[in-house]
């Protein structure tokens, strides 16, 4: 199983972004393999209003038509979030999100290892990030 984070999905649907070309490729690697793919509601949320803010209605339209359904979604429970909430509190980084958090907690909890990601947070926690990130890059 995979998780599959905003960073990920934002870079599938929006052709401008530096890591279109390899989301892409990555998500189509990942949807011929058959891998479970593992999305939360958290990021559901995150990246509809993301995509909606920057690319418009009709790429929200394909996120939740083509992207979406391809994906098993995780519902935050209460307990879910209290823990992300306590993990956010307790990093005290300004840049790390109570969504990242939350997608930490859930790969621990399901014993989920990589995520579809761009984002270095998921590597700082200890997880394999697909596509791998050039070594030495700490961008995001």
């Amino acid at each position: 199983m995979i998780l599959v984070d905003t960073s990920a999905l934002y870079a599938v649907l929006d052709r401008d972004d530096e890591n279109h070309a390899a989301a892409k490729a990555t998500w189509n690697r990942l949807l011929d393999l058959d891998e479970p793919l593992l999305v939360t509601n958290y990021v559901v949320v995150e990246t509809t209003a993301l995509v909606q803010h920057r690319l418009g209605m009709e790429a929200v339209r394909v996120l939740c038509g083509d992207v979406l359904p391809a994906l098993a979604l995780h519902v935050m429970s209460e307990d879910d979030h209290r823990h992300a909430q306590n993990a956010l509190l307790a990093a005290d980084r300004r840049k790390l999100s109570l969504v990242d958090c939350s997608s930490f907690h859930v790969m621990r909890d399901r014993h989920v290892r990589t995520a579809f990601v761009f984002d270095p947070h998921f590597r700082e926690q200890g997880f394999e990030m697909l596509p791998s990130p050039p070594s030495g890059d700490d961008a995001g």
